[in-house]
């Protein structure tokens, strides 16, 4: 039965994220695929696998512990955090806490965290400003 509710949910979470994204008005320089095509893409991926799972739901569904619950509780709040400081810190910054905390918490040493972070945040950074010439948060350092 929870595993229909979660489906259910998941599905009405879909057709509103649909809908605000149909809603995104679109400049007339936009580029050819325009605003609108990604948050469309995941309200398909989200709606497809929600309608699976409620249509077809798990017979026996195992919920993890309390302990488990607290850590995927730490990780979204740490998500919401990095969306609010993310303007604050600047991308680099802020990608390279929250990745060296998810990895910390996904069974890596400390140091270990720190470092694949960091080399996330410059990564992407690479990536999407160096490469691709998008525009990320800047922070007090100006990147």
């Amino acid at each position: 039965m929870s595993d229909r509710i979660f489906g259910i949910f998941g599905v009405l979470l879909a057709i509103g994220f649909a809908l605000s994204a149909l809603s995104i008005e679109e400049s007339f320089l936009s580029d050819a695929v325009g605003p609108k095509a990604f948050p469309l893409i995941i309200a398909a991926v989200l709606g497809l696998s929600s309608a699976a799972i409620a249509l077809k739901p798990d017979a026996d569904p195992v919920w993890p512990g309390l302990k488990r619950l607290a850590e995927l509780a730490a990780a979204s709040v740490v998500l919401i955090l990095y969306a609010t400081l993310l303007p604050v810190l600047g991308f680099v910054v802020a990608t390279a806490l929250a990745s060296a905390y998810l990895a910390w918490r996904l069974g890596s040493r400390p140091l270990e965290s720190a470092i694949v972070g960091v080399g996330i945040a410059l990564g992407i950074y690479a990536i999407f400003h160096l490469a691709l010439g998008l525009s990320l948060a800047r922070g007090p350092l100006g990147f």
